[in-house]
């Protein structure tokens, strides 16, 4: 069966478009590792590990696949450096398996007792308050009945971009302006959520990272205001990163993790780089699932990823 029998040839054709450059980067060094081979062997594995940490994947995940690799090699004497993209496909998705990458097709959203709440944290310059307005699209999309909340109150321009996704989505927005506090709306958006019967809620945070002891207070307070209003709140507590940035993005995965516990990821501005390999490196290394990739400027080009999905269009001719 092919693997694209339960995904939309257009979402197909936005992930494929969306990682071109990562895709041609990465077969093209692919390509000279293997010239003039014809099995895998030493220089081989050395040449692929250059590969692989030169597209974004991490050192020690790299040096994960190659030490996979290598055992399939002694179990099964030789092996073709044309079976190689095959062999390397596979233990990316086996990668991406055990760090519970998810298989999303569509927005649904899990049972709770009240709106389901997501808490968007990330620095500033990621993408974050274009994620949460792409989020809140297909979530409105799916049929859900959408809230925002404006806790990025450090920033003027942060709640004034988030009014004007808003206004852009045609969803309500709960806000009390530049250096409200942030827990205080927060507590506001869930109660307005709650009296409109809303689906979900997001809330925007600030974006800091120069003092994580006040950005995990922060983050703390919001957290606890929340679970007052709806229990368990929040359901989700998703990281927003900046694909482009490669390891760096990395750094900021580590750091936010010491402020708060992160329970999936958003990796955005894929389209257009060569650092696509960053989204293996980093589930590996955080443990924590990729949920939604970006891969492109429009409203549908956020996708939910799906691992078989994603590796098949990483590897596809």
């Amino acid at each position: 069966m092919a693997l694209f029998g339960l995904f939309s040839k257009e979402k197909k054709e936005v992930l494929d478009k969306g990682l071109e450059t990562t895709k041609k980067s990465f077969f093209n060094k692919l390509a000279r590792t293997i010239v003039g081979k014809s099995k895998v062997d030493d220089e081989v594995l050395d040449n692929l590990e250059e590969v692989l940490i030169t597209s974004d994947v991490g050192v020690e995940t790299t040096l994960k696949i190659i030490e996979r690799i290598e055992s399939r090699v002694a179990r099964d004497k030789v092996l073709g450096v044309d079976e190689l993209n095959r062999i390397l496909k596979e233990e990316i998705a086996e990668l991406l398996e055990e760090n519970n990458t998810s298989d999303g097709t569509n927005f649904d959203l899990p049972k709770t007792d009240g709106p389901y709440v997501l808490m968007v944290v990330g620095v500033n310059g990621v993408g974050k308050t274009t994620t949460i307005g792409k989020l809140a699209h297909q979530f409105k999309k799916a049929g859900k009945k959408v809230v925002l909340g404006a806790s990025d109150t450090f920033r003027a321009a942060a709640v004034d971009q988030l009014i004007i996704w808003s206004e852009r989505v045609g969803v309500p927005i709960v806000q009390q302006g530049m250096n409200a506090d942030p827990a205080s709306v927060a507590f506001d958006a869930l109660q307005s959520a709650k009296a409109q019967n809303a689906d979900v809620v997001i809330i925007d945070t600030a974006g800091r990272l120069h003092n994580k002891v006040n950005l995990m207070n922060e983050l703390s307070k919001i957290k606890r205001v929340m679970e007052k209003v709806v229990p368990g709140a929040p359901h989700e507590i998703l990281l927003v990163l900046d694909g482009s940035t490669g390891q760096n993005a990395f750094e900021q995965a580590k750091q936010f993790s010491l402020a708060t516990e992160i329970n999936a990821l958003a990796i955005t501005k894929l389209d257009g780089t060569a650092k696509g390999g960053v989204v293996i490196g980093i589930s590996d290394q955080m443990k924590i699932p990729v949920k939604y990739i970006g891969v492109g400027e429009g409203m549908e080009d956020l996708q939910l990823i799906n691992k078989m999905e994603f590796v098949d269009s990483l590897f596809s001719e």
